[in-house]
């Protein structure tokens, strides 16, 4: 057993699941993790699986089939079992991935009714997350109304784009509405942006791919977001396991007018069964259609390297260069064939990999000739999410006991 006293947990919140981890403070330095975990299903099937800092599995909880959790229920049997299995652990705060923070907040922000209400109004800008994530926190407050909570938004570290990248070429009323380029992903993007400063000091001009079920590319100036794929909401872009990604605008017009679809049903549509999915009529998971023999997966895969492809030229006109590509998140961390069918594009770059590193994984897989240097970085948000709640609760002079896994 892990003995421990103070302990920051951290929560990512979807609309049928809940990813978490729990950290011990420290004074200065960065939260130390004590183990991380999820429930998945929670509307139908509920399942627990926590893991030790290592990896290795630790425990597990099923409720059966035909149970429910909503998000107060979910959060309350966490924090529980923390405290019940990390002796002598006391929560002392909490951190929320929140993917939009609006014009108002710019930085992690220390949660209560007004900034609670504030995010909620921003529900109709990006539907499919920010309610969910919402729902974690408020869940959190009825269950836990003593225990701070910091908002930490994905929209922050793009906030340093150039005003002219944040802006739409619509009328100032229409902008006054909120409708701007956004950029999501901003807590990945931000922990390979401190990363990138350890492991490729010299790389000033960079594109980092974040390549999950959910898929952007951000273009890095000096660790700063200068350009991102996704834009007002999580649609744009790139196409994703089940979204759609960049379409014409007049496309949708097209949709609504022919009658084809309602609000409700081409928003159904557009993030439910487009993207890799709506390609190949088999999947959204790459790891399905990467074993599929069907030409649809292989067609399907080849979009999404041209896609990325088109995107990275732009960047590398943006950046007026390129000294490094990074591949992270599920796809990103996990499939050669994707990172190989995107390098094989930008060959002009003169970006060429070792097959071998790139089976293997990297860090660095590109070969020795490469003009532009290519690595395999996994992502951390949740730790991002602690060392901003670490931050913005120093006052409470938070301190870490002894940790022993």
């Amino acid at each position: 057993m892990t003995i421990v006293g103070e302990v920051l947990a951290v929560f990512n919140a979807g609309s049928t699941s809940l990813k978490f981890g729990a950290y011990a403070p420290t004074s200065g330095g960065s939260p130390n993790l004590l183990c991380r975990g999820r429930i998945d299903s929670m509307q139908g099937d509920p399942h627990f699986v926590v893991t030790r800092p290592d990896g290795a599995p630790w425990a597990t909880h099923a409720w059966g089939d035909g149970h429910s959790l909503d998000h107060a229920a979910a959060l309350q049997f966490v924090i529980t079992w923390l405290e019940a299995n990390l002796r002598g652990a006391k929560v002392v705060g909490a951190g929320h991935r929140i993917v939009l923070g609006g014009e108002r907040y710019e930085a992690p922000v220390r949660i209560d009714s007004d900034v609670l209400d504030y995010l909620e109004g921003l529900v109709a800008m990006e539907p499919s997350h920010q309610a969910a994530n919402l729902s974690g926190a408020r869940g959190f407050a009825s269950a836990f109304p003593g225990i701070p909570q910091v908002a930490c938004f994905d929209t922050s570290f793009h906030r340093t784009m150039p005003e002219i990248a944040q802006t739409y070429a619509l009328p100032q009323a229409v902008r006054d509405l909120g409708v701007r380029h956004w950029g999501f992903h901003g807590l990945s993007y931000e922990y390979i942006s401190r990363q990138l400063a350890t492991v490729a000091p010299t790389a000033r001009r960079v594109i980092a791919a974040h390549l999950g079920g959910g898929a952007s590319l951000c273009a890095l100036s000096q660790g700063r977001s200068v350009e991102t794929t996704m834009g007002f909401g999580a649609l744009s872009g790139l196409p994703m396991a089940t979204r759609c990604g960049d379409l014409p605008p007049e496309a949708l017009l097209y949709l609504l007018r022919h009658k084809s679809f309602d609000e409700t049903s081409l928003e159904a549509m557009l993030y439910g069964v487009s993207g890799l999915l709506g390609l190949s009529g088999i999947s959204g998971d790459m790891r399905v259609l990467q074993d599929s023999p069907d030409p649809r997966a292989a067609a399907a895969i080849d979009y999404f390297a041209y896609a990325m492809a088109k995107y990275v030229g732009a960047y590398v006109g943006v950046l007026g260069g390129l000294d490094a590509l990074v591949f992270t998140a599920g796809i990103g961390e996990n499939s050669p064939p994707v990172r190989a069918a995107l390098c094989a594009r930008l060959a002009w770059l003169g970006v060429a990999l070792d097959p071998v590193a790139n089976a293997a994984g990297g860090p660095l897989i590109s070969a020795l000739e490469s003009a532009v240097s290519v690595w395999v970085i996994p992502t951390d948000e949740e730790l991002m999410i602690a060392q901003h709640t670490q931050a913005v609760l120093a006052p409470r002079r938070l301190t870490q006991a002894t940790t022993a896994p």
